[in-house]
């Protein structure tokens, strides 16, 4: 039952996923051509460059949409978890596409700096206007999702830097406009860049810790190991396993020992019960056995133990 209601909070937030991706790419893509269309005539480096951001924004949605459509097929074969982790590789993609963009940033915004460009501020703060417009309503659709989806909040960030740029651009174009000292452009460009940085650490950081089987941020293994050993009759828990498949798919394992004559099946149940409402862990597999007897299983890490008065 657990498994079945999960499988279906899955589907609905993937489907979710899409429709917000769906039409963020749509946005910024119609926003993409615009600024080439802009730069070209204007003849500005500047429009053309955040038009180059855009474009790594288009490919992080064509890559989250592609991840979130796998995500939905079911498991089969040797994927027993389904294709759902796709969207953690697509995640970590993006963050380092992220970081590329602002290696780039700081080389252009270095060149600017010893030879800057003319710069033509009325249409560059037009331009970067309507990038701030789209932009907002972009992060708009994309912010609930983000929460959920580490795949969305790859995109998310993109965009969100994206929205900073332009913010960073149209500030520029109005000091250019206002002292005609076309230098604003870079030093725009290279506070961008920190916030760039930034956002590909927290992704790269966090796609990495799914990848090395991590527990969630949210849970401790070890208050769940000693959750686990608090239950009446329950001796030993070890062998315990916390980790991530998926974003908002946390997964637990477990072998716990229990008094002889015990209950294994009730104990099991209960303890479900326990790991579900107390930890949110509603995929779970527990091998559960009474404590006497000739096999003793191997243990990884330290076995959690029911603590006995002296």
């Amino acid at each position: 039952m657990h498994a079945h209601a999960h499988a279906h909070a899955q589907e609905t937030r993937v489907a979710a996923d899409r429709r917000a991706l769906g039409a963020a790419a749509v946005l910024v893509g119609g926003l993409m051509v615009g600024e080439v269309v802009a730069g070209l005539v204007a003849g500005s480096l500047a429009l053309l460059a955040d038009a180059g951001h855009l474009l790594t924004d288009v490919g992080a949605l064509a890559l989250a949409l592609v991840a979130a459509s796998m995500a939905r097929r079911p498991p089969r074969g040797h994927f027993t978890f389904g294709f759902s982790r796709l969207e953690i590789l697509a995640a970590q993609v993006n963050g380092l596409s992220l970081l590329l963009v602002g290696v780039w940033i700081v080389y252009a915004a270095v060149r600017r700096l010893v030879d800057p460009p003319d710069v033509r501020g009325g249409v560059v703060l037009a331009v970067a206007l309507v990038g701030v417009a789209v932009n907002l309503v972009a992060t708009a659709l994309l912010a609930r999702s983000s929460r959920e989806s580490l795949n969305v909040r790859g995109v998310f960030l993109h965009v969100a830097t994206d929205l900073a740029a332009f913010v960073g651009t149209a500030i520029a174009g109005a000091l250019v406009l206002a002292t005609g000292w076309d230098r604003f452009d870079p030093i725009a460009g290279l506070l961008v860049a920190t916030l760039v940085f930034w956002s590909s650490f927290v992704l790269l950081r966090e796609s990495t810790r799914i990848f090395m089987e991590g527990s969630p941020g949210e849970i401790d293994p070890e208050e769940v190991g000693r959750a686990l050993v608090a239950e009446p009759q329950v001796v030993e828990a070890h062998d315990l396993h916390v980790w991530t498949v998926t974003s908002g798919f946390p997964a637990f394992s477990a072998h716990v020992l229990v008094e002889p004559g015990a209950d294994c099946h009730g104990l099991r149940a209960d303890l479900e019960r326990i790991l579900a409402e107390r930890f949110g862990l509603t995929h779970t597999t527990l091998q559960v056995e009474h404590a006497a007897g000739p096999r003793q299983p191997v243990e990884l890490g330290e076995p959690f133990r029911r603590e006995t008065p002296v």
